[in-house]
């Protein structure tokens, strides 16, 4: 599959490097558990082509499947279009027109991908590009990975989670089930000693191959804000950092040509500056310019849109979605804020959020290096070189900061609870990990051994992040599952208020919940407003205790939404702060007669 170099955009650097890396992946002098052949760490800078050569490559000298891994679903379809345009695309299952860089190739036949709710894959397809968390689950249902032969985990610097999770999971496979399975640990700026020990063994760490020649030469240009800027905190970036990345945007239009690639750390920001930029262009700014977006927001639609060329010049503002695995076609021009945005675990709330945080040094490199991919080109930094030198060298891993609640599930269904045996390349943290036991005990998804129980074996991850506290249903569970009576009152009612943001279900929550009347969009209470007997009592909304609506041993209807005046509505019923209930607004707007209380606490 393989295309020869004299193909449009296939004499790629990591030509060079490919004899070595399949040489690596394919000695089977010693097989056996025990032996670090069919293992390697590929290192190459961006642009190389490691993301789209290498697996084309690897399906020659396979006869199964080769399964590309990749953090974010907009870099899974953008692999396979450039792969399949280099391979003319095989046999087509579905459609999907390629664009910029990769031409107008096809996805569906020799090269697919799946994401969560797509697939694009069929029994012909000998290259497959998947997310993390794709793989995960492929993995939990049959860890032998039947039809598999190779695996390229890309972008493995990134320390998200899930890729982190998968790696472990990998190793575990190729130690007691599958020691024939190539495995690639691919990135431009990854930990490699580290990464070739966990690859390898003891005494033969699994070879790092790569190639330093990058692409083109990017200029770096030292940025730093005029005067004092507020460090970032929480969620907040000061303005005043966003008014120098759209003036350091405009001087880049003046002297530079090209498309301009603009780092931020979220939508807000992008918002923000696409404001900015507008203004500027109306106060008479000489250059015409497009000004697009890219983000995890949007559709795939509108994300794959901005990775085809327009017929004007570019600004286009992303966050880190396009730091790597992407070209943005047209794009000679990076100009980078210099934050991102991080998960973390607030253990004083229980509570896990997203933080804005300062980027490290390696994931700086990989922002220039999307100036670099086509031509040369220059990269504006909106700091300073001696800011730059106390920046990190890596990115903290997800492991050690975000919620593990998740993580913990899926440790547990592995047969490895606590990630006891299990090889990651970071520990996590005993207390996040003792934490995280301590709501899936909660919940009933593991035992007090940490094994996992019925419940959580059936159920979908757990969402511990953003104030969730229940587990998601999965393909056995009920359509609208109970939520545990023992998570604490604040979490409980965050949990509520997350889940029915989401979406609005017709649908009674339980069959008590059904004869109270108690649904999401149902009726409101029957007339009198008393509960008929055997209904679970408003939501109390104060510490559990004996006899208490949030006692254990009191059975609880799941639903509830704020209500009006910091009430807590349940269905349409409203029920006040000190427990009695009133009515609400009927569907029409107008309040219906007043009920009396039903009980007070």
């Amino acid at each position: 599959m393989l295309p020869d170099a004299t193909v449009a955009g296939a004499n790629l650097p990591i030509r060079a490097a490919l004899p070595a890396l399949l040489g690596a992946l394919t000695a089977r002098e010693q097989p056996g558990p025990g032996h670090a052949g069919g293992a390697a760490v590929l290192v190459a800078p961006p642009g190389t082509g490691k993301t789209t050569l290498v697996p084309l490559a690897l399906a020659d000298h396979v006869p199964g499947r080769v399964l590309v891994v990749e953090p974010r679903r907009i870099a899974v379809r953008a692999a396979a279009r450039r792969m399949a345009s280099l391979t003319g695309g095989g046999e087509i299952r579905g459609r999907e027109k390629g664009g910029g860089a990769g031409g107008g190739g096809e996805v569906g036949g020799a090269v697919g991908y799946t994401i969560r709710g797509e697939r694009r894959a069929g029994p012909s397809t000998r290259v497959e590009v998947v997310t993390t968390g794709v793989l995960v689950r492929r993995l939990q249902r049959d860890p032998e990975l039947p039809g598999t032969d190779a695996v390229v985990l890309d972008e493995c610097h990134e320390r998200h989670l899930d890729a982190d999770l998968a790696l472990a999971l990998l190793l575990d496979v190729r130690a007691v089930l599958r020691p024939d399975l190539r495995l690639v640990a691919a990135s431009a700026t990854a930990d490699t000693r580290r990464l070739a020990a966990m690859l390898g063994t003891p005494d033969q760490p699994a070879p790092v191959i790569g190639t330093d020649a990058s692409m083109h030469d990017v200029e770096v240009v030292w940025a730093p804000p005029p005067g004092v800027i507020t460090p970032a905190h929480g969620l907040r970036v000061d303005p005043r950092l966003l008014d120098h990345v759209a003036a350091t945007v405009g001087r880049a239009l003046r002297e530079t040509s090209g498309d301009v690639l603009v780092f931020l750390p979220g939508a807000g920001e992008i918002a923000a500056v696409a404001g900015r930029l507008a203004g500027r262009r109306e106060a008479g700014h000489r250059d015409a310019v497009d000004v697009l977006t890219l983000h995890g927001r949007q559709t795939g639609g509108a994300q794959d849109a901005v990775l085809r060329a327009g017929p004007r010049r570019r600004v286009v503002l992303a966050t880190a979605v396009a730091e790597s695995s992407l070209t943005v076609p047209g794009v000679r021009v990076v100009v980078d804020a210099g934050l991102a945005r991080s998960p973390r675990m607030d253990h004083a709330r229980g509570l896990g959020s997203l933080v804005t945080v300062r980027v490290s040094r390696s994931s700086a490199g990989q922002r220039a290096g999307r100036a670099g991919r086509e031509a040369p080109g220059r990269v504006y930094r909106c700091w300073s070189a001696a800011e730059h030198d106390r920046l990190p060298a890596q990115p903290e891993p997800e492991i050690a900061v975000a919620d593990l609640t998740a993580f913990a599930l899926e440790l547990a269904v592995w047969g490895n609870p606590g990630g006891a045996g299990l090889p990651l390349l970071s520990e996590p943290p005993a207390g996040a990990m003792e934490a995280a036991g301590a709501t899936l005990r909660a919940l009933g998804a593991v035992d007090e051994t940490g094994r996992v129980t019925p419940r959580g074996r059936s159920s979908g991850p757990i969402r511990g992040s953003r104030g969730r506290c229940s587990t998601a249903p999965g393909p056995s569970a009920p359509a609208a599952r109970r939520r545990s009576s023992r998570c604490s009152p604040g979490t409980a009612r965050s949990a509520d208020r997350s889940a029915d943001r989401s979406a609005a279900r017709p649908t009674t929550s339980s069959p008590r919940g059904a004869a109270c009347g108690a649904t999401r969009t149902g009726p409101r209470p029957p007339a009198g407003g008393r509960r008929p007997a055997g209904c679970a009592q408003p939501r109390n909304p104060h510490p559990p205790g004996p006899g208490s609506p949030m006692d254990p041993g009191n059975p609880l209807d799941p639903v509830s939404l704020p209500g009006p005046r910091g009430g807590m509505r349940v269905g349409s019923p409203t029920i006040s702060r000190r427990g009695s209930w009133s009515a609400s607004p009927s569907p029409n707007g107008s309040r219906g007669p007043a009920t009396p209380a039903a009980r007070t606490t």
